[in-house]
């Protein structure tokens, strides 16, 4: 059995067990989520995205087989068991392609699927609720399904020539407002209604039946719906269980399925064990551990700048900044505003456009020159205890060393901490 079908059916049988879900390509995320399920002795459950990932290799570089490879080599580095690795991709469909034809899109999305899954992605989730350039706004809920059925169909299929049978598990439906984050300021969200979630479960019931795959309706673990949580630059919409009370009984009458939540990067503690006891047990988290990424790195920038002569400094920050400007195709839509509006959200936004930043080499090289000059020196304590307070305590206790990238991931780690105490 799939580890996450037997995950949801102990979910389902009354624990009060969930799991996060990584949603990011970076090594040092990549590795703080190994060695946080480590040290949980758990399952890890790892994601790319198609904008992430794809055939063509997507903004990473990566194509599906070359994720799995560069999570399972990461594994391999800290013994961790790859049958405790579930794979996942996020929002397979024509999202990358939307300005196409929608027929020409889909034909694409059929590549897209058959890669992820001959690659060992085992966990999929069908997104076709995207507009493409000759399409209606918005797709209506029979047409989002049709075409995710027919993406199913090809997983199915593609999963059979390569393993000689399915173990695949997907997942539906989508959020609103888009992936990543809010693009706008944002007061307060409408829960999705139990009448719209269940049209979106039945309407994708129908269109696998008539695709031919209702073999697969009750290996559809998850529904991704809007339980009332988001961010956006600078604020977060907290969950707010009443809100969501009648929509979470929604898949009390399906055997096997949860649901997903999608951006709930920034919640509280308690919201974290809330969202998995309303069933709301697949928790997806990415531009937070980004977020913390950068937090963890701006902070050695400032003990670089307090320790080194200007000549001697990696200057990272400022290379972030001019490659941003250089090519702003990644946050340009995203934030509005002064210049000086423009500068802080690119710094600063929850939404963490600089995380489609770092493959560039020229902060490659600059983070490295960062690494490189405070291991040369070590980092003068009070520095630590000035800038990463939670890992100075963590170095003086013997839990982390002093060294740059064992510091950074600690600080992703404390992001994950709080979802692994709601999940486990």
């Amino acid at each position: 059995m799939n580890t996450l079908l037997n995950l949801v059916k102990r979910h389902k049988a009354g624990e009060k067990i969930g799991i996060y879900s990584v949603c990011s390509a970076h090594s040092l995320v990549i590795e703080a989520s190994l060695k946080q399920a480590l040290s949980d002795n758990s399952l890890v459950l790892i994601e790319a995205t198609s904008n992430q990932v794809d055939q063509f290799g997507g903004y990473t570089g990566m194509k599906p087989a070359d994720f799995r490879a560069f999570v399972l080599n990461k594994a391999a580095e800290l013994n961790f068991p790859a049958d405790k690795i579930i794979l996942g991709g996020d929002h397979l469909g024509p999202n990358r392609w939307q300005g196409l034809p929608a027929e020409e899109a889909m034909a694409n999305a059929d590549v897209l699927i058959a890669a992820y899954v001959e690659a060992g992605f085992e966990k999929i989730h069908l997104d076709c609720s995207m507009s493409c350039a000759d399409d209606p706004i918005p797709l209506s809920d029979e047409i989002v399904a049709t075409r995710a059925a027919r993406l199913a169909a090809i997983a199915e299929k593609a999963a059979v020539k390569a393993f000689g049978k399915s173990n695949l598990v997907y997942v539906v439906g989508t959020e609103v407002p888009v992936p990543g984050g809010a693009a706008e300021e944002l007061e307060e969200l409408e829960v999705t209604s139990p009448a719209a979630a269940k049209k979106t479960i039945d309407c994708h019931y129908q269109a696998f039946t008539d695709a031919g795959v209702a073999s697969c309706l009750d290996r559809i673990v998850g529904l991704v719906v809007q339980p009332g949580v988001e961010f956006d630059h600078t604020g977060v919409i907290d969950y707010d269980r009443e809100k969501a009370q009648e929509l979470s009984k929604v898949v009390a009458d399906y055997d096997n399925m949860v649901f997903e939540a999608h951006s709930t990067d920034y919640q509280t503690d308690a919201a974290y064990k809330a969202l998995v006891e309303d069933h709301f047990a697949i928790l997806k988290v990415g531009p937070a551990l980004t977020f913390a990424l950068r937090e963890a790195l701006f902070s050695l920038c400032a003990i670089e700048n307090e320790m080194f002569a200007p000549e001697e400094r990696s200057n990272l920050r400022d290379v972030i900044e001019a490659e941003m400007l250089v090519a702003p195709a990644y946050w340009e839509k995203y934030y509005q505003g002064t210049d000086a509006q423009q500068s802080f959200s690119r710094c600063y936004s929850f939404s963490d456009r600089i995380r489609y930043y770092w493959p560039n080499e020229n902060i490659i090289a600059a983070q490295a020159q960062l690494f490189r000059n405070l291991e040369a020196t070590g980092i003068a304590l009070p520095l630590l205890s000035q800038y990463l307070p939670e890992q100075f305590r963590a170095v003086r206790e013997g839990q982390i060393s002093a060294l740059p990238e064992a510091l950074v991931i600690d600080k992703i780690q404390q992001v994950m901490r709080s979802y692994a105490k709601a999940c486990i």
